[in-house]
């Protein structure tokens, strides 16, 4: 399931980023990697915050659909 049909407040743990290679290694660097489990905070018009690693990141919705859970 892509990231961003989770619910809020819902956890869980990445299984998978697709997508080119750049835009994967940047979500690496920000700690959005397989194994990794990350909360929904908040959602608004389409895109996201989430908490991982005690930080919340921010993510278009095109970012969070190659995100899967």
């Amino acid at each position: 399931m892509p990231l961003n049909l989770m619910d809020i407040g819902s956890a869980n743990v990445i299984k998978k980023i697709t997508g080119k290679s750049a835009e994967r290694q940047r979500l690496y660097d920000l700690g959005l990697c397989e194994g990794s489990e990350v909360t929904i905070v908040s959602k608004m018009n389409g895109n996201i915050i989430v908490s991982i690693k005690d930080s919340r990141i921010a993510l278009a919705s095109d970012i969070a659909k190659r995100i899967m859970v």
